[in-house]
């Protein structure tokens, strides 16, 4: 069993920046609405981690610098913008009731934790999240998590992090259209004088899951003399039509785009990725270079391409093709592990790679942790159970059971005699006491959690969910696709997926 919880600890070091020491920080923690202040200290001092139980209230803003190619002044100079994305329909019905990037992963995570804690940890503490749908669940993990309410985050400096809703205006009464149309809508907060000495500005999408230091891709950004760049990935033949394909120039100038090519298109796709560092016998594998979706643009150009392209909307598919007719697209490589979450499918699968040995991705790592809220919840209990490649979060309760290939979530409950098997148990929001759970049972309910003598394989449970004693949810029919939602549960791409508050009564079998 692998135990995975909250990390509370706070961040390290930025990596180090081109021309600059390497700077690492340490946080004074205090408690009552008292500011943590920001002390940095030389890089020969012992990094080290503060455990602490709070949430993350604050990341340190370097204090600005008056030397330009300082560390500091490099990341107070840079802002993240991270998309909360679209309707979420092809991960419907986890989304039925929340944004994509509030979406649980990993038995403790949420979707947006990631790319928050990326910019977290590459210092950069000018943070906007724009948001549209379905973001109530968000806005409150992010107030918990990031300390943005009524207070405000204490950065230090000039950081912030800040939610940007939908709304309408005199000039703008439309709903977000697509990724440039939502930052477009924001065009005049980017211009404030509050955001006066930002230059460049990070595009990111909030259901990407991956590690990555964005102030190593701003450095290539600027290194390289870019307008845009645009971070890519490497991939081979068999994945690549999956993807929007890219061509690059002997200097990794973008000169080509193609969405999602076949046969002699994608043929004729292929680059040379030695020049973006690949060897040559990793290059000869993976001869197509794909777009992760997230780009750096300098401030300037990136609103006046919004303001002279009104009818563009989306930042992959309009403004940059465009742009890279008249202007320096630059490809920056990230040959390290990510994953587009983007239906039931993927995020079903990237949820149980967590609990291979060793994963692709994990949650902890020294140098660059992933943050989330504090749930001051007690450890695991598990009780004569068997647990084989396991993730079980805090607060759990798990009682004569066996689990194989599965994450079990926070405050789950699973009760004797139950099978799981590649499955993804997303826990509860609170508990009920065994007074309730007993009066429930005396009704003819069901208590919250999996009961006693149930099988469940292949299957993703949502939060709050009932699933009642001697319950088998296996998919005995074999069934890909079914919306049966009366019923209390979907089935996508042949996973079972049980609807958030929803019950399963006792002896249900699907």
């Amino acid at each position: 069993m692998q135990a995975l919880a909250a990390d509370r600890a706070l961040p390290t070091a930025t990596a180090q920046r081109s021309g600059a020491a390497k700077q690492l920080g340490c946080f004074k923690k205090s408690v009552r609405g008292t500011r943590v202040q920001h002390k940095a200290r030389s890089a020969a001092a012992q990094p080290g981690l503060l455990q602490t139980g709070l949430a993350v209230q604050a990341v340190a803003a370097p204090e600005r610098d008056t030397q330009m190619g300082s560390a500091r002044y490099q990341t107070n100079s840079v802002m993240a913008v991270i998309l909360g994305g679209g309707a979420g329909t092809r991960l419907y019905p986890l989304t039925k009731n929340r944004a994509k990037p509030a979406v649980p992963i990993g038995g403790a995570y949420r979707l947006i934790d990631v790319p928050m804690s990326n910019c977290i940890n590459s210092g950069i503490s000018k943070i906007y999240i724009l948001t549209q749908f379905n973001s109530t669940s968000l806005n409150r993990h992010l107030a918990r998590t990031y300390n943005f309410g009524a207070s405000g985050v204490r950065f230090g400096g000039e950081g912030f992090v800040e939610v940007l809703a939908a709304t309408q205006t005199p000039t703008d009464k439309e709903w977000f259209q697509g990724t440039a149309d939502a930052v477009r809508q924001y065009a005049w907060l980017f211009r404030d004088i509050k955001n006066r000495n930002v230059e460049d500005i990070v595009i990111l999408s909030g259901d990407h899951l991956y590690r990555m230091d964005y102030m190593k891709f701003v450095d290539h950004h600027r290194a390289n003399g870019a307008d845009v760049t645009i971070g890519c990935l490497p991939v081979d033949a068999t994945r690549a039509s999956d993807f929007g394909l890219m061509k690059i120039d002997g200097e990794g100038k973008i000169i080509e785009f193609a969405e999602k090519p076949k046969g002699d298109a994608l043929e004729n796709m292929k680059v040379d990725t030695t020049v973006l560092g690949l060897s040559a016998e990793a290059a000869q594998q993976t001869p197509f270079i794909a777009s992760m979706g997230i780009y750096v643009f300098k401030k300037s150009l990136m609103l006046d391409l919004l303001d002279a392209n009104k009818t563009s909307h989306d930042f992959g598919g309009e403004i940059i093709p465009q742009t890279a007719q008249d202007h320096k697209v630059q490809a920056y490589l990230f040959n390290d592990y990510w994953e587009d979450i983007g239906t039931i499918e993927s995020f079903f699968n990237a949820n149980l790679a967590l609990t291979h040995n060793p994963p692709n991705f994990q949650f902890h790592d020294p140098q660059g942790p992933i943050y989330t809220s504090p749930r001051f919840l007690p450890p695991a209990k598990v009780i004569k159970s068997r647990l084989t490649d396991a993730i079980v979060s805090h607060g759990s309760y798990l009682r004569e059971c066996t689990v194989n290939h599965a994450i079990i979530g926070l405050r789950s409950r699973i009760n004797e005699g139950v099978t799981i098997q590649d499955a993804m148990i997303m826990g509860c929001d609170y508990y009920e006491s065994d007074s309730q759970r007993r009066a429930l049972r005396e009704a003819g309910a069901v208590p919250m959690g999996i009961g006693a003598g149930c099988t469940l394989r292949n299957v993703i449970v949502d939060k709050n969910a009932r699933i009642g004693d001697n319950v088998q949810i296996i998919n005995k029919e074999g069934v890909q696709e079914a919306a049966r939602e009366e019923e209390g549960y979907f089935i996508r791409s042949g996973i079972v997926v049980v609807l958030r508050n929803q019950t399963i009564a006792s002896g249900t079998i699907i």
